[in-house]
């Protein structure tokens, strides 16, 4: 059942940040999660470098940590490969 939770909190976090960084149209759902998953853990590690504690579980605040770190993996995703033609 936990990893359904993770599925569907990464999908949600994902397809929210692919929004906010204009993505949408190019990202599949699998992508959104992974996007999400990936950037849930990125934005736990930046909560936790500003010494910000996070309660750990499927509430609003973990949502948009989520979305912050997949926003924030995004955009180095962007720098790296950059728009391809």
């Amino acid at each position: 059942m936990d990893i359904l939770i993770w599925i569907i909190f990464g999908a949600l976090a994902g397809w929210i940040a692919s929004i906010i960084m204009q993505k949408n149209k190019k990202m599949g759902a699998i992508a959104n999660i992974v996007v999400g998953i990936v950037g849930a853990f990125i934005g736990g590690y930046i909560m936790e470098f500003f010494g910000v504690e996070v309660e750990a579980g499927f509430n609003f605040t973990s949502l948009l940590v989520a979305i912050l770190g997949a926003v924030v993996l995004l955009w180095v995703l962007g720098l790296f490969f950059g728009r391809r033609r």
